[in-house]
């Protein structure tokens, strides 16, 4: 049991997976304004998280995780990766602790917000994957994704963003000038869009580029994880001052696979040594693929925003996968 003037805290899950995560990605501890701290579970590659496929090694990983986490007294637990949804009921079965996997938790309370006419557009890695998901997603955050409500937008053409797929640095530059493009465009033809909500976990160094050029809301997992912890935190403006232990303003210093016991980090598949070497498959996290290599630059009129057409299925035909 912690005490209550204790300073706040927020428990990240990772993926068994390393990568250089820019300021505003879930995975840079400088993201946030409150103590974080990272565990990685042993063997959950993004392949398995997409899946929903997860082996009772890993599972147990998972499990152990949260004991951790619930030993270091943290107010809440989320993840790295919006598929982490798939493993929303292993984390909160084993915990009291507010569990928001996925940013998509958001989904209900903007559906309620907002009335009937109005839409709520929703920025993912990879479009289809998402709607290979809407089962699951209806089931944990009560929301139809196919709902004329909701508009989808897969970030797979966005230039530079496969970087993330490759696990190479973003160049946040370019990634951001393309994207705020982009969204800009889709809102010339939906204009009843009144909101942005970011499923994936790398979206969020872009969110303010996004709020500034169209002057829209825009919602995504920083939101989603401050949302919960300002429900732990001393509000100075009224009521009891002073009852809460101040925090420093400084992280602590992590490196991946920190915080594992030497049995974890045995099991871990993406070790530091091969992510050094550079020993990586072609698609390592957010299932996207490679377009610089597939397909020609193309025009802003020729982006298909709407993850509902078979381009993307036909993408992957000629992959071979």
């Amino acid at each position: 049991m912690s005490n209550n003037n204790e300073i706040i805290s927020l428990g990240i899950i990772r993926l068994d997976y390393d990568y250089p995560p820019a300021v505003g990605d879930i995975d840079h501890y400088d993201t946030f304004n409150y103590k974080v701290y990272y565990k990685v579970i042993p063997g959950l590659t993004f392949e398995m998280c997409q899946s929903g496929n997860i082996t009772h090694k890993v599972k147990n990983n998972i499990i152990n995780s949260v004991k951790w986490f619930n030993s270091k007294h943290v107010s809440a637990i989320t993840g790295d990766c919006g598929f982490m949804i798939n493993i929303q009921n292993i984390v909160r079965e084993h915990t009291r602790l507010p569990v928001l996997m996925s940013s998509l938790v958001q989904l209900p309370t903007l559906v309620q917000a907002y009335g009937n006419k109005e839409k709520i557009l929703v920025l993912t890695a990879n479009g289809k994957s998402l709607l290979d998901m809407k089962g699951l997603i209806y089931d944990l955050c009560n929301s139809d994704i196919e709902n004329e409500q909701i508009v989808i937008f897969g970030c797979e053409n966005i230039k530079g963003f496969d970087a993330v797929a490759k696990g190479e640095k973003v160049n946040t530059q370019i990634v951001e000038k393309d994207l705020v493009k982009q969204i800009k465009w889709l809102l010339t033809f939906n204009s009843e869009i009144v909101c942005i909500l970011s499923e994936c976990t790398e979206l969020p160094p872009y969110s303010d580029a996004l709020r500034k050029s169209t002057g829209l809301p825009v919602f995504d997992a920083i939101t989603c994880a401050d949302f919960f912890m300002s429900s732990k935190k001393d509000n100075p403006r009224f009521g009891l001052n002073n009852w809460q232990n101040q925090w420093n303003g400084e992280q602590e210093t992590y490196n991946f696979g920190d915080n594992l016991d030497e049995a974890e980090k045995k099991d871990l598949i993406n070790t530091p040594e091969c992510i050094n070497d550079q020993i990586l498959p072609d698609v390592v996290k957010h299932d996207s693929i490679r377009h610089s290599e597939l397909v020609n630059e193309t025009s802003v009129d020729t982006i298909i925003p709407h993850c509902l057409d078979d381009y993307f299925l036909n993408l992957k035909n000629r992959m071979g996968s």
